[in-house]
């Protein structure tokens, strides 16, 4: 009821009338929706050593998020689980290379199918990129070391095949590697992500990280100044809820000339075909 409602304000009663989209972590089921159908975590799913039961499960889990009114899965994590530490390991297919990438992308097929148009499918978000489940010290969303041969031939191939496999969106690393936040890094984002991998889809950023960038990894002097970074590093859509300043954050910095209108409507106009082809 509260979604739809949303809509109808977004698509009657707004100047431009574009739906909003809606967006939920269903990574073994759709865990919100009541009497929907719950599968083993990725770590045991993985185990089967089984692609199809994979994409069987996230065709079954995009076919009830979808009817729940949401049309975007932050779904699959293609973290490989090499810190056994992280705390969010269970959520990884493993330790294996090859593993991750074949059941990653066989979870994409599931929740993508043919067409995003289908009343079946929705969107998939491969995440999170990049270096994400190797924290040094085992705590969620701290830093970590990787040398880039490491990340080149453990961390990197996953996301490379979910490319390849059409995944429309991705999510980014909440931490740092080897000294940078990844939602501030053009190398990583632009350089690699877009230019070397060739993904053409929406880059999301993960729960409040733009912020953070100032009030955790201290390398902006505000909140706006962490916008900067994060809009010429790449980012496309901001997690923020509960909180519109980034709104007007990046108004100012467009109308400062220190963020281009050419790259607010690279966003957009990837944003507005996510949402049309949805």
């Amino acid at each position: 009821y509260i979604t739809n409602t949303i809509q109808d304000i977004a698509l009657k009663e707004t100047r431009l009338k574009i739906p909003n989209l809606y967006e939920i972590d269903a990574v073994h089921g759709a865990n919100n929706t009541i009497g929907s159908t719950l599968f083993p975590h990725n770590l045991a799913l993985a185990a089967t050593r089984n692609p199809e039961l994979a994409r069987i499960a996230a065709e079954i889990t995009a076919k009830e998020v979808r009817a729940s009114g949401i049309r975007l899965d932050f779904s699959p994590v293609l973290d490989v689980g090499r810190q056994p530490l992280w705390p969010r390991f269970p959520e990884t297919f493993g330790e294996d290379v090859h593993l991750v990438k074949t059941m990653g992308v066989a979870s994409i097929k599931g929740y993508e199918g043919k067409s995003l148009r289908d009343v079946n499918s929705v969107a998939s978000s491969m995440k999170h990129f990049i270096g994400y489940s190797a924290p040094a010290d085992g705590k969620d969303r701290t830093p970590a070391y990787i040398p880039e041969i490491n990340l080149r031939e453990y961390y990197l191939p996953p996301f490379k095949a979910a490319i390849a496999a059409g995944a429309r969106t991705l999510m980014v690393n909440s931490g740092d590697v080897n000294g940078t936040p990844l939602h501030a890094s053009k190398y990583y984002l632009t350089d690699v992500l877009r230019n070397e991998l060739g993904f053409k889809g929406v880059i999301t950023s993960d729960w409040e990280d733009i912020k953070k960038l100032h009030e955790r990894h201290k390398v902006a002097t505000s909140n706006k100044e962490a916008a900067l970074l994060a809009v010429n590093a790449g980012i496309d859509l901001v997690i923020v809820p509960l909180d519109f300043s980034f709104y007007d954050d990046l108004i100012a910095l467009v109308k400062e000339k220190r963020v281009s209108e050419k790259r607010i409507d690279e966003s957009v106009r990837r944003i507005l075909q996510l949402k049309y082809d949805l």
